[in-house]
């Protein structure tokens, strides 16, 4: 977390809230100069890191009002710099934790559930899979390059990436993705469609990035269709 983030969010809470009336702050704020829309948007860019950057859902508005108007006063706070950023470090790293343990437990609970819907299948590592459509083709070995269409979405629906989307084909060696892909399209032929069912420890775990759109310890759910592999010796030359 970047401690600037929230000096701006304090000045926000200035711009858009008398000081004297914290528990009502920004109901009647009216956006009309030009600093009004900027600290509004600085305001809604901020929250929204805060959000769904570090999992900070509340605020106590009184105490953070008074620590802002304390420091640009020119008073001595109830905290000195380095008492700040560790109290803001261990309320942030809690929350992180917090968040990768309900994500974890979410995806288990979603996956336990999922293995016994029509069509689903379990391999010996825990990758679910269903079998949209088979293949007639190639199959992958781990080594070889293959190109694909896929969609990939969060277990509540949310879609984070999509070749579709972008109408292009991605292309990759199968060896160079996470491991629920990695095995998953060495079941498959090409011309075949199927959804994998990833579980955490086969896909991102903990090693994700920061505000991205998929969170720590999430399960995924991937279309995938696979278009076209590429076989290679092992100099890396294309067989002939």
């Amino acid at each position: 977390m970047n401690l600037r983030n929230l000096l701006a969010l304090m000045v926000m809470v200035v711009f858009l809230g008398a000081c004297d009336q914290v528990t009502n702050m920004g109901k009647n704020t009216k956006i009309e100069s030009e600093l009004d829309t900027v600290s509004y948007a600085l305001g809604a860019d901020v929250a929204n890191t805060l959000q769904n950057r570090n999992g900070v859902e509340e605020l106590s508005y009184e105490a953070f009002v008074k620590g802002m108007q304390e420091v640009f006063e020119g008073k001595e706070t109830l905290l000195d710099d380095g008492q700040r950023k560790q109290k803001i470090r261990t309320y942030l790293q809690r929350l992180s934790e917090q968040r990768k343990e309900k994500n974890l437990k979410e995806g288990q609970e979603f996956l336990e559930e999922n293995k016994d819907n029509e069509g689903v299948k379990v391999t010996e590592s825990g990758l679910q899979y269903k079998v949209l459509e088979e293949g007639s083709g190639k199959s992958p070995d781990a080594n070889d390059t293959v190109r694909v269409h896929y969609e990939g979405r969060t277990i509540d629906g949310e879609v984070f990436d999509s070749s579709k989307e972008r109408g292009k084909p991605a292309e990759f060696p199968v060896n160079r993705v996470i491991q629920g892909w990695t095995e998953g399209l060495q079941m498959m032929k090409e011309g075949a469609k199927y959804k994998f069912f990833i579980p955490t420890k086969l896909a991102y775990g903990t090693r994700v990035r920061p505000g991205g759109k998929i969170e720590p310890n999430e399960a995924l759910i991937f279309d995938v269709e696979l278009l076209e592999v590429t076989p290679v010796k092992g100099d890396g030359q294309e067989k002939e």
